[in-house]
């Protein structure tokens, strides 16, 4: 039996306001009539749509899926009348997720082709990794970036494109780094703030750090890369960081670099799920971002 699109768009307005009598007033209807519209896509579907908690409905996984095709729906109908008509065609929304310890000017150097775009509407949010991956999963997010990829065996429908890769370096202030001395002499007498232990930046420091057989001196743990840079300006110690997380203070003389680098690097990944329709923004983005166009 085909999808009643009557039926999807009722609950199409039902998922936005997220109250039923609210909708019902708004589409001059009845709410018995609105819930049985909204029921007879559930049964169509096979799935709940939505569960009540109190006065308010809150979609489920099954509802959040389809209130995400519904959107797209909906929006390619406007988009063919703005097309057929002349009219100025709407937004096209790109949904990227980030880890909420990535640094915020990789997050924009990356993004700046399409922050750049009138036509489009750019929806970030943060997260762990495993909301990430939910969010994609879901068809939240069209995209997530990362500095580690996903698990990757035949059953992930994750698609994992490097997009990027720079130096880590250790910064500090005037007073108390010496950008001359050797990485060494820094390990033995400075103290260092650090990714936390679940970072691979850190475990190829604490590597280096044996292999030199030196135990620095930890100021702090930090998995938040504003809070590390935030812990180096106020000459805490010296940070493991990519350049680009300070570039304001190395660009200003706030903090300095050490001239030996730990010879580590951090990986930046783009992680897209398997669709059969997919976004064609993201397809567009992974073309026009290079290394070498944001990284610098």
């Amino acid at each position: 039996m085909p999808l009643n699109y009557h039926h999807l768009r009722y609950f199409w307005a039902v998922a936005h306001d997220g109250n039923l009598t609210r909708t019902a007033q708004r589409l001059n209807l009845s709410q018995s009539a609105l819930s049985v519209q909204i029921k007879q896509l559930e049964e169509r579907l096979g799935h709940a749509l939505f569960e009540r908690r109190g006065r308010q409905l809150h979609l489920t996984e099954a509802g959040r899926i389809a209130l995400d095709h519904a959107d797209a729906i909906f929006s390619t109908g406007q988009e063919l009348v703005a097309t057929l008509t002349g009219t100025v065609q709407s937004r096209k929304a790109l949904r990227v997720g980030a880890l909420a310890t990535m640094s915020r000017n990789f997050q924009i150097g990356f993004l700046g082709p399409i922050l750049s775009r009138i036509d489009v509407e750019v929806i970030l949010r943060s997260g762990s990794p495993t909301e990430l991956l939910e969010g994609l999963g879901t068809l939240n997010l069209d995209l997530a970036l990362m500095n580690r990829p996903p698990p990757d065996d035949s059953l992930t429908p994750y698609e994992t494109h490097q997009i990027g890769e720079q130096d880590v370096s250790i910064v500090g202030s005037p007073e108390r780094l010496d950008p001359d001395r050797p990485i060494r002499e820094l390990l033995l007498d400075q103290p260092f703030i650090l990714p936390t232990t679940d970072s691979s930046v850190r475990t190829a420091f604490d590597a280096m750090a044996s292999r030199l057989s030196v135990r620095p001196q930890i100021a702090a743990e930090v998995d938040d890369m504003a809070m590390m840079r935030l812990l180096a300006r106020e000459d805490i110690g010296l940070a493991l960081v990519a350049p680009i997380v300070v570039k304001d203070e190395l660009n200003s003389g706030r903090l300095k670099e050490a001239k030996e680098h730990p010879l580590i690097k951090e990986t930046f990944f783009a992680i897209t799920l398997r669709r059969r329709f997919p976004n064609p923004l993201v397809q567009d983005l992974l073309e026009r971002s290079t290394s070498s166009a944001f990284l610098s």
